[in-house]
């Protein structure tokens, strides 16, 4: 079956875009990864007794990357997420009747042209990465190479060189936020499956007609040039989206939201006594997350920008519950995902409050 995507290409595009830190060449480097595998196994003590979480799948591991080792990673982990669309595409790619008006050299052309699109976008956002934790990563194969934190080592270098950051008290920072989302994943048994189907569900209802991407794609180039945000919830899926999948993609910014704040919020409590500098750290990176000029445009239609929202809605969502309830009531959203804030719910905190009080399980749509 063809590819849709010319994955190989993807990671030539990528790795060239991404280009090479000087300070990997460093004898800093090499502190990294004995750094973060200390600071990373200290994160989750202190997450632990933050959160009352406690990991399922034993001891965190961390891995220090270079910015292709994470493009690579990442390649692998889009290719698993996207195959059911992808497969369905390739089917498409090989009957050429279903294509109608787009031939098999136009969509052989779309394979390279979609390729070298996600090289761009992975090589871009290599350069700016810090630290991630892959929750997509479920496989059997391949073990070593799942449920791992990542930590893009250049990039931490030269973050660190540029703001003078206190190294050790910057690692573990970082390692706090990943190691928190770890645990989101992998100490409330239930919440993996359930994003899981949710991205299913995302995925599910893809048209693999060629001509819906392009002509989404043209749509949404069209309305953020007048000034229209038409992908302000999640990007360029949203204009694919049929009814159940938009619910779906409702449902995962909800998730992401809570998830999102609940990291920021957890990694300024958790290290509050180890982390002098934690404040400064937090306005570098917020000013950081601001994008301008070309990359806005991009970064809208891919949903990055639905991405950042996350942070700030979910952080505003959890204070505005712990507000109320303190941290009691926000635990009713790790009892299942019927108690989970919608998107909805996350932008107006006091309807999921009156919910939850209520004893009303099934989530509003």
């Amino acid at each position: 079956m063809t590819d849709p995507v010319a994955w190989d290409l993807a990671e030539r595009v990528a790795t060239r875009v991404a280009g090479r830190e000087p300070l990997e060449d460093s004898y800093l480097y090499a502190a990294l990864q004995p750094d973060f595998e200390e600071l990373t196994a200290l994160a989750e003590t202190l997450v632990e007794a933050e959160t009352g979480l406690k990991s399922l799948a034993g001891p965190a591991r961390a891995r220090v990357t270079n910015r292709s080792g994470w493009v690579r990673a990442n390649i692998a982990s889009f290719q698993r997420l996207l195959r059911p669309v992808t497969d369905r595409l390739g089917e498409a790619f090989d009957h050429p009747p279903t294509l109608g008006r787009v031939s098999v050299p136009v969509a052989k052309v779309g394979r390279t042209v979609a390729g070298s699109q996600v090289g761009l976008l992975l090589g871009w956002m290599s350069t700016r990465v810090l630290g991630q934790y892959d929750q997509l990563l479920i496989e059997e194969e391949n073990p070593d190479d799942q449920d791992i934190v990542y930590y893009v080592g250049p990039n931490v270098l030269a973050l660190e060189k540029r703001f003078a950051f206190p190294p050790k008290e910057f690692r573990l920072w970082l390692a706090l936020h990943e190691v928190t989302h770890r645990m989101q994943f992998t100490g409330i048994p239930w919440m993996r499956p359930h994003f899981l189907s949710l991205v299913e569900s995302t995925l599910a209802g893809v048209d693999p007609d060629p001509r819906r991407f392009l002509d989404a794609l043209r749509r949404a180039t069209e309305q953020v040039r007048r000034g229209d945000n038409p992908l302000e919830d999640g990007g360029l899926l949203t204009l694919l989206a049929g009814p159940e999948q938009y619910e779906a993609i409702q449902q995962v910014g909800g998730l992401m939201s809570l998830l999102e704040g609940h990291g920021d919020v957890t990694m300024d409590r958790a290290g509050a006594s180890q982390i002098p500098s934690a404040d400064r750290f937090s306005r570098v990176l917020r000013q950081r997350r601001q994008q301008r000029g070309p990359m806005k445009v991009v970064s809208t239609l891919v949903g990055l920008d639905a991405k950042l929202r996350q942070y700030e809605q979910g952080e505003r969502f959890i204070a505005a519950v712990e507000d109320q309830g303190g941290p009691e009531l926000l635990a009713y959203a790790w009892r299942g995902p019927e108690w989970l804030p919608t998107l909805n719910e996350i932008r107006s905190p006091q309807r999921w409050i009156e919910r939850v009080r209520s004893g009303q399980p099934a989530a509003a749509s």
